[in-house]
């Protein structure tokens, strides 16, 4: 079931489209303030190196990539100037969908710092996305692929969630004390976009887990990975080789975490096209393919 507010926000675009809506100046100079704070915080805000400190945008994330971020920081892949990019797209999706939705008479709180204590010396702090309802909304963009086969629903961004977004919501709405929401997400290479109801999520499970990394962490346990290899494939049967796990493809330490990676052309492809790469953990012997 659509969300009221999307519903309304569709109806506002369609009735554009006809010609029959229009936007405030003020709303027009609300969004073009907002991407110039978003710009401002991504040039000209200057940030000296700061000891690792968990965080509600990166409590979620997988424990052995956090261990590394507090541990080993400075042995991680430097970013790709993608990654900025991508960081004011997101920032920009925000205030164009705030914009969109105050035009089309949705009314919300914005943006609020809030701190979820640990302990008695330890905190999680971080920045909500909107109050909408009772209920604490994140805004995500996304790319097609995590689109149409991430954010279907809770249960499906839940059973693969290593970014960590159910535990960033939920540290959100326990902090500021609100009902959990959900996320508003916009497919950012075509302008889909969809609300992804939380509803279903069980808070205090996310919170003992959020409680149970900052344990590990604070515990100085050593280095142990989270995820197992994968075997490759081919027209059902293993090939024989291994491959890094779908969790680790983004984390900036796997280098690091998996000594023998080695990002090759597929072993397995025989199409016409230039080959995938594949991040390969092992090479194991070679198969015939000829006969399949």
């Amino acid at each position: 079931m659509n969300h009221p507010a999307e519903l309304a926000l569709h109806q506002y675009l369609r009735n554009a489209i006809e010609g029959k809506s229009k936007m405030s100046k003020d709303i027009i100079e609300k969004i073009k303030d907002d991407i110039g704070a978003a710009l401002e915080k991504q040039f000209n805000t200057v940030e000296e190196k700061r000891e690792f400190k968990l965080r509600m945008s990166n409590v979620g994330r997988p424990k052995c990539q956090l261990w590394f971020e507090k541990n080993d920081p400075d042995h991680q892949e430097p970013l790709p100037t993608s990654f900025k990019v991508n960081m004011i797209f997101g920032d920009m999706v925000e205030a164009l969908l705030k914009g969109l939705l105050r035009a089309s008479g949705v009314q919300f709180g914005d943006n609020e710092k809030v701190s979820l204590p640990l302990n008695d010396k330890d905190e999680l702090s971080g920045e909500y996305d909107m109050l909408l309802d009772g209920k604490i909304d994140d805004v995500k963009s996304a790319s097609s692929w995590s689109y149409e086969n991430k954010f279907v629903d809770f249960y499906t961004l839940n059973s693969s969630d290593s970014f960590g977004y159910v535990p960033q919501l939920v540290g959100y709405a326990t902090a500021a004390n609100k009902k959990v929401g959900g996320w508003w997400v916009v497919n950012k290479n075509n302008g889909s976009f969809k609300y992804v109801s939380a509803a279903e999520v069980d808070k205090d499970t996310v919170l003992q887990k959020i409680k149970d990394v900052h344990t590990y962490l604070e515990s100085n346990a050593p280095f142990e990975r989270c995820f197992t290899e994968e075997p490759e494939v081919y027209r059902g049967k293993a090939s024989g080789n291994y491959k890094l796990p779908k969790s680790c493809t983004f984390c900036n330490h796997k280098i690091k975490c998996w000594p023998n990676l080695k990002s090759l052309p597929s072993k397995v492809y025989s199409g016409k096209k230039e080959p995938p790469t594949v991040h390969y953990t092992k090479l194991r012997g070679e198969y015939d393919y000829s006969n399949n």
